[in-house]
């Protein structure tokens, strides 16, 4: 990637990252199967260590599952908090080699180096260092791909774990694209997959020499989108200075519900969570949003604005609680497979709002506090509760 003009985006991907953290600071995790989640029947995986990916387990997974694959799995809870700050070490020496960083979360990120290169060297040494400096300084695995966009790049990190480094050069573009499963493309998910396969489309060669009127009768507008990717095509910059549009928080159940008091439950959970995670950026928020998925796989949102922005957990929950009866009204009984509360119209918190907590606000620093003092465990609504809990 030498060409003057030329762009070079790199893509870093810590590996396994929660894990790879929970294994770098107890030493008795090393080389051990090492899933970081919930340990309660509705748990999930929030990473998992490559030891226990053998076994077939991955994020997002149920833990009930996880365990069935690999008994012998140790499970760790989760420490937000911890990850929040290493990653934010990481994000640090991102920045020594550009400005132009676009965090995709704690754990990923695009970088631009076009016009790094003239004072840092050829992309592919400006990754090597980047993958040094995080190995040495925080002990910890980086997978990095290079390529001339985004979507090269991201795909060349995934092709580069574990622990790995790999160069797209514009002209090995197609030598690169065709022979990877034609699902390996950012869209392309079951359903356009299947409807793909009946072409006899399975890898991107096989999308890319397929005539674009066939690809649109069977995918729509998004037929051209695809041939252009396929062709290796995406134009999209790196995007340094994107501000947060949202922030959300939504579960998948693995046991459906079906009673409005089970699903008010949720809610207070996503909404504290929600809450949490806005006092942390120091931001609030002018309208609560929920998301109800059915078992008919039917979506739903309802929004509302609030009467000033906030980033109160109460008032949060109280919104998503309005919202949810009122779906509940429209549309219930019903059996709900995914629930979701997020708050959008995201507003910077000013100093002089810090000044004037209300009570209510002073209760959810609080619980932040407690929370990181122990891991997430902490203070939390009595409906949260379990009885068995109460009652010792």
């Amino acid at each position: 990637m030498s060409g003057e003009s030329e762009r070079a985006i790199i893509h870093v991907d810590m590996d396994a990252f929660y894990a790879s953290v929970e294994q770098r600071d107890n030493p008795e995790l090393r080389g051990k199967p090492v899933i970081v989640g919930g340990a309660g029947r509705r748990g999930v995986v929030a990473a998992a260590s490559y030891e226990v990916r053998e076994f077939g387990v991955h994020s997002a997974m149920p833990i009930v599952r996880a365990r069935r694959l690999c008994p012998q799995a140790i499970i760790v809870p989760p420490r937000g908090g911890h990850y929040t700050a290493v990653s934010r070490q990481v994000f640090e020496i991102f920045n020594r080699f550009t400005p132009v960083v676009e965090p995709l979360s704690l754990d990923e990120a695009f970088l631009d180096v076009t016009g790094s290169r003239k004072l840092l060297g050829e992309a592919r040494d400006i990754g090597a260092e980047i993958r040094r400096l995080i190995r040495e300084e925080l002990r910890l695995p980086a997978s990095v791909g290079i390529a001339p966009n985004k979507f090269l790049a991201k795909l060349a990190s995934d092709e580069a774990k574990p622990d790995g480094l790999l160069v797209v050069e514009a002209n090995a573009v197609q030598s690169f694209l065709d022979p990877l499963p034609v699902r390996r493309m950012w869209g392309v998910g079951p359903k356009a997959g299947s409807r793909l396969a009946a072409l006899g489309v399975h890898t991107i060669g096989d999308l890319r020499r397929t005539p674009a009127d066939r690809l649109t009768a069977v995918l729509g507008s998004q037929g051209q989108h695809f041939l252009r990717l396929a062709q290796g095509g995406d134009f999209r910059e790196v995007e340094s200075a994107r501000a947060d549009k949202s922030v959300s928080h939504e579960t998948t159940f693995d046991v459906d519900l079906n009673a409005l008091r089970d699903c008010q439950t949720q809610l207070l959970r996503l909404g504290d969570d929600v809450g949490k995670r806005l006092r942390r950026k120091g931001i609030k928020g002018k309208t609560v949003f929920i998301k109800v998925r059915t078992t008919q796989f039917k979506t739903f949102n309802r929004q509302r604005s609030l009467g000033q922005p906030s980033a109160s957990d109460q008032a949060i929950v109280e919104v998503a609680w309005d919202l949810m009866a009122a779906w509940w009204a429209e549309h219930g009984p019903a059996d709900i497979r995914l629930l979701g509360v997020g708050v959008k119209g995201l507003v910077v918190e000013q100093e002089e709002e810090l000044l004037e907590q209300s009570r209510g606000d002073r209760l959810d620093q609080l619980k932040d506090q407690v929370a990181d003092r122990f891991s997430g465990a902490g203070l939390k609504p009595a409906s949260l509760v379990r009885k068995k809990d109460r009652e010792r």
